[in-house]
């Protein structure tokens, strides 16, 4: 079977693969198209390789409930344009749904699990989606509740995965504890806690916090004639305020800032009359904490045609 340069073209855009590759498969299969991308996925691992090296830093992060477990993952790749891609949303929701049946302990584990309708493993499938998407692509981490009642949020569109996991006990109305579930999940997203609650702020923290505090106060020439104790005591009081800004149940509730978001679940519980607690959430927002590499366009281009 013959073929074209527009089949080439074709191939090039289905896989992601060079051109040369391109048409080196289309010369091995007798111009099949469907053979030649079975061709060069078995020679792919190559390629997917070359790209593991370059940065992921767009990507998404996607929450979920599945089989009544609840799920975050946050999967990277290198541009926003493949993070909307319906290829590589499949590949998320997969790992979700991996994480969920599975119950991986880590990455490893999960990168060994097998990959959902494909008798690939998870590893194996993003290599895969890798040549044909033609960008790198990692799963960067991942959480799973089993226990209780959990209630996801996405946020525009995949920036960030929230899970809220609550207790509830005396409720018959779940569509009411979903819609708050939903409410703090949106708090979270929002307002960044660090913390779920005061007692859950560690002496390391405080430690640290108040080391710099310190030294901000002696520094500040209002506090020049104040003894040492009343420097301290102005500086822990200032860090029970800090709470109120870095723990989830302290922060003022952001729908109705008069209250505080415990208060507010506390509301909520009495009026369904039955108890609600929030006894943990994970929080993913997509490439938190990954330096994106700024390239120099024109250098860009310049090694593209030599």
């Amino acid at each position: 079977m013959a073929f074209t340069a527009k089949d080439v073209k074709e191939l090039r855009e289905m896989t992601g693969v060079g051109m040369m590759d391109c048409k080196k498969a289309l010369v091995a299969t007798d111009g099949d198209m469907e053979k030649a991308v079975e061709w060069l996925r078995k020679k792919g691992l190559a390629a997917a390789q070359k790209k593991a090296g370059r940065i992921a830093a767009e990507g998404m992060a996607y929450a979920a409930i599945i089989d009544n477990i609840g799920v975050v993952v946050e999967v990277n790749a290198e541009s926003d344009f493949v993070a909307k891609n319906e290829k590589f949303i499949d590949y998320v929701k997969g790992v979700a749904e991996v994480v969920a049946k599975e119950n991986p302990a880590d990455l490893d584990a999960l990168f060994a699990c097998k990959y959902p309708g494909s008798d690939m493993t998870v590893q194996e499938m993003q290599n895969d989606r890798v040549l044909v998407i033609g960008e790198n692509i990692k799963v960067r981490r991942f959480a799973r509740y089993a226990e209780g009642f959990n209630v996801p949020y996405i946020h525009a569109g995949g920036k960030i995965g929230v899970m809220v996991n609550m207790d509830v006990e005396g409720i018959s109305d779940m569509a009411a504890v979903e819609e708050l579930g939903k409410d703090v999940a949106m708090q979270i997203a929002a307002m960044r806690p660090l913390f779920l609650d005061k007692s859950n702020v560690d002496d390391e923290f405080i430690n640290k916090e108040k080391e710099i505090r310190l030294a901000q106060a002696k520094q500040d020439p209002k506090n020049e004639k104040k003894p040492d104790a009343i420097i301290e005591k102005i500086v822990m009081g200032g860090i029970s305020k800090y709470f109120k800004e870095i723990c989830l149940l302290q922060q003022d509730f952001v729908k109705e800032n008069k209250v505080s978001v415990e208060k507010h679940i506390e509301a909520v519980a009495k009026e369904l009359g039955g108890k609600i607690t929030v006894k943990s959430y994970t929080r993913f927002e997509k490439v938190e904490g990954i330096e994106k590499r700024q390239d120099d366009l024109a250098e860009e281009v310049a090694k593209m045609i030599k």
